[in-house]
């Protein structure tokens, strides 16, 4: 889904980077965010809602709607639309509330 040749744009010499998502490894480019690196991969489900279980993804990508979650490197409910994604980062979906919400004797 990437554009490699525009007629107007100059061709993105930016350094290319993998990552994992769900334990596939993907491409992205330095600087984008998690978002983007994936929809650059064709992903656009990033997870499920909580309560009716529908898929959620980028919406409003300014941080605003928090429908981008995922886990990043075990770190729960970071959003994707505004994180950028790193060399070897381990990027999940988010698929349940996170242990923190939970009572400490369900699982």
């Amino acid at each position: 889904m990437y554009i490699t040749d525009h007629p107007v744009l100059k061709k993105d010499d930016r350094k290319v980077i993998q990552f994992y998502f769900n334990n596939e490894p993907l491409n992205a480019k330095a600087g984008q965010t998690i978002a983007a690196a994936l929809m650059g991969n064709g992903i656009k489900k990033v997870g499920v809602s909580r309560k009716l279980q529908k898929s959620r993804g980028l919406f409003c990508a300014r941080g605003r709607c928090y429908s981008c979650f995922v886990t990043v490197d075990g770190l729960d409910h970071v959003l994707s639309c505004s994180t950028i994604v790193e060399e070897g980062m381990e990027v999940y979906s988010n698929l349940s509330d996170s242990d923190v919400r939970r009572g400490e004797n369900e699982h």
